[in-house]
């Protein structure tokens, strides 16, 4: 096909579009989502699925996810969040707390709906749950006041736990308030909280490749958007090193890690979707409530723990709200 010829069917495509939108038989609106790669891959794979039903309901409103993954990267946020509000599109959709205060103070104008894994008010986020009082809104679930209550639980799955290890980059501003919780846990337990700082994915790579085997006694992650990013190279490196693993979030579970304490990212993505609909058909941010994701589950891979050789103690097997076998 030549190339006057291309040109001609993409003006003749435009005009089409226009021509629908302006007949009222559809509407489209772009939404654009930035996240850290790996685990945040749930939560877009429950807004997609949400929207989708929606457009299957309203049947004349369609929703264009264009998709940012910054592989972890938090500095490539502030510049992913301007190009996007440069090209217009009509709203961000941003999943982490790190991401949603880099896409706030990268832009200026467009409305943002955020998946928080901590306080939104505490983190100045929002004015109030009941009324946020800005351009931001969303949704948020605990994940760094969850840290003791992990540790705690991989100690009963552990009994001679002694020396845990995390890694987190001491800049996220959640990470500082899960470290201290851990610290204060493994006081309490008697157990040695070991803390490696890494600046980038790169300083993680190598901290996590460098472990040596029975260094540590099992590996817990604390809220850090960075480091999650890298869940299934934690997942596989951890499971070849014969290191027990605590996560946050159920989809690690799912791929291979050990254990988790903490929400469905998939479900977060789920219920971020109302908020992106109801603001692009015509409310405002400020006047939709923040909403907590309570639902908070143990789960449990005896998959993994029997390729580790590790038994998981009957009463703790007991407690599970899921096991994968």
């Amino acid at each position: 096909m030549s190339v006057v010829k291309k040109i001609l069917l993409a003006c003749f495509a435009v005009v089409g579009f226009v021509d629908l939108a302006e007949a009222g038989q559809a509407r489209v609106y772009r939404v654009g989502v930035i996240h850290q790669g790996g685990a945040y891959q749930a939560v877009v794979e429950g807004l997609r699925d949400s929207l989708r039903q929606f457009e299957h309901q309203q049947g004349e409103t369609h929703f264009v996810l264009e998709i940012r993954d910054t592989k972890g990267d938090l500095k490539a946020v502030d510049e992913t969040a301007r190009n996007l509000e440069h090209d217009k599109i009509d709203l961000i959709y941003a999943v982490a707390t790190s991401v949603s205060i880099a896409v706030r103070k990268a832009t200026t104008d467009i409305p943002i709906v955020f998946c928080a894994a901590a306080d939104p008010v505490g983190l100045g986020l929002v004015d109030s749950f009941a009324k946020p009082g800005g351009r931001l809104t969303g949704v948020y679930f605990l994940a760094a006041d969850l840290t003791a209550k992990r540790l705690e639980i991989l100690k009963d799955i552990l009994p001679k736990l002694r020396r845990v290890v995390t890694f987190y980059d001491p800049s996220n501003p959640v990470t500082g308030e899960a470290s201290k919780l851990g610290r204060q846990e493994a006081r309490r337990l008697q157990v040695e909280f070991v803390e490696r700082h890494v600046a980038s994915v790169q300083d993680f790579q190598t901290a996590l490749q460098v472990i040596r085997p029975n260094e540590f006694d099992a590996f817990l992650l604390v809220a850090d958007a960075m480091v999650l990013s890298q869940s299934q190279l934690i997942i596989d490196t951890t499971r070849a090193k014969r290191l027990p693993t605590m996560f946050w979030e159920e989809g690690s579970v799912m791929n291979g890690g050990l254990a988790s304490y903490g929400v469905s990212y998939y479900e977060a993505g789920r219920l971020s979707a109302k908020y992106i609909q109801r603001i692009l058909m015509g409310s405002r941010p400020q006047s939709l409530p923040v909403e907590a994701v309570r639902k908070i589950d143990f789960i449990l891979n005896l998959r993994t723990a029997d390729e580790i050789g590790l038994t998981i103690p009957p009463n703790v097997l007991a407690r599970a709200d899921r096991v994968i076998k």
